[in-house]
């Protein structure tokens, strides 16, 4: 299988971009990106899709919270794809992961077994606009077990074909999880990875407590515990590897910068 490219989740520089949204986006293509990976898009579409072009960049893949709860209407469900899929579409996106549905909706059997469906019926939906859909984990996933695996396993072995999965390794580890055992299970669903380190923590999200990204002691790829050239070695159809941090202490565009650096030194690139 060919390597996977390189892509930035521009989450990791959501603060430059809220006060220099052109010189950050300059700065990230200067590291060496040619793609990034957006979030939180629809409803500005147009301008981010300018923004990117100016800077020379492109996105392929893009984060959106479209899985309402099972409590919503068809209607409205529907109303929030279509809305989710044209943005998707002006940006030239070409696959949308939600990145989080809620801890208490990873307790209960029918709970993960409605989110699938969600997933499913939003597969179908992104097929007519010639999209693909899938989800991207944290760690409240994987802390409650179902018919004997985790909730996410279990979740995973529900979803249609065309449904892929971005694994986010940092949080998978945090969720208990040998990342590496995990993707070997997951197999060619995986169309995507998070390459993100530090050390192992505890999931934090049942707690309840107040989530600060700063707790999660992120370093550069390869600095950390987290085995990501065992993931990438293992993780063979996967086409994405997008480099992400929910905090970085110091200048997180030196951490990109690292981060580049790691994946060209594995044979990834544009």
């Amino acid at each position: 299988m060919p390597a996977p490219r390189m892509a930035l989740q521009l989450y990791s520089v959501r603060h430059l971009l809220e006060t220099a949204q052109e010189r950050t986006l300059a700065q990230v293509r200067a590291l060496g990106l040619h793609t990034v990976e957006v979030y939180d898009f629809v409803g500005r579409s147009d301008a981010l899709s300018a923004a990117l072009r100016e800077a020379g960049l492109t996105a392929r893949t893009g984060h959106a919270g479209f899985l309402s709860p099972d409590t919503s209407s068809a209607s409205a469900r529907a109303a929030r794809l279509e809305e989710t899929f044209q943005a998707a579409r002006a940006l030239g996106l070409e696959s949308v992961f939600d990145p989080f549905v809620a801890p208490d909706r990873w307790v209960d059997e029918k709970d993960v077994a409605a989110t699938a469906g969600l997933l499913n019926q939003a597969a179908e939906a992104a097929a007519a606009h010639g999209l693909t859909v899938g989800y991207h984990n944290h760690s409240q996933e994987f802390v409650h077990e179902i018919k004997g695996i985790s909730a996410f396993e279990f979740f995973a072995g529900l979803l249609d074909p065309r449904v892929k999965l971005e694994i986010d390794l940092y949080w998978a580890a945090a969720g208990g999880n040998d990342p590496v055992a995990l993707l070997e299970r997951l197999g060619d669903r995986v169309a995507a990875l998070h390459i993100k380190d530090g050390a192992v923590i505890d999931d934090p999200f049942f707690s309840g407590a107040p989530f600060d990204p700063a707790d999660t002691g992120q370093v550069a790829p390869g600095q950390g515990q987290i085995p990501l050239d065992a993931a990438l070695s293992t993780a063979r159809h996967a086409r994405w590897a997008v480099i992400e941090f929910d905090h970085y202490d110091g200048d997180v565009l030196d951490g990109i910068a690292a981060g580049v650096r790691y994946l060209h030194a594995k044979g990834i690139g544009r």
